[in-house]
């Protein structure tokens, strides 16, 4: 997010909460080959990913723009300003993909 005032979102997380956006937005989806598979379509257990939008002070292992992989079936959904946002607890995260790990000599820990 920008650092304008007017991008700020209107509210402060607190504690381990880590506030995302998905990066795929529900329903239909493409696979790797290019098949397009439907919203009603059975799938297993399916991980989402998503991108790190505001953490909470108590927060260690990700920050703004982490993209993280979460359970899209534990969640809890808000809207602020007419978009959706996923709230969760820092340990519903399942894996980190950032840049700022790679090579970092303080880095701790399997990052995908």
């Amino acid at each position: 997010m920008s650092e304008n005032s007017d991008d700020k979102l209107p509210i402060r997380m607190l504690h381990d909460r880590v506030l995302v956006r998905s990066d795929s937005p529900e329903g239909e989806r493409r696979s790797g080959g290019g098949i397009l598979i439907p919203a009603t379509a059975a799938v297993g257990r399916r991980l989402g990913w998503a991108v790190v939008v505001a953490v909470g002070q108590n927060v260690r292992t990700v920050e703004p723009g982490d993209r993280v992989l979460y359970d899209p079936e534990d969640r809890a959904e808000v809207e602020v300003r007419g978009v959706a946002y996923v709230l969760m607890r820092e340990r519903d995260l399942h894996a980190v993909a950032a840049d700022r790990f790679e090579g970092s000599v303080d880095s701790t820990g399997l990052y995908l």
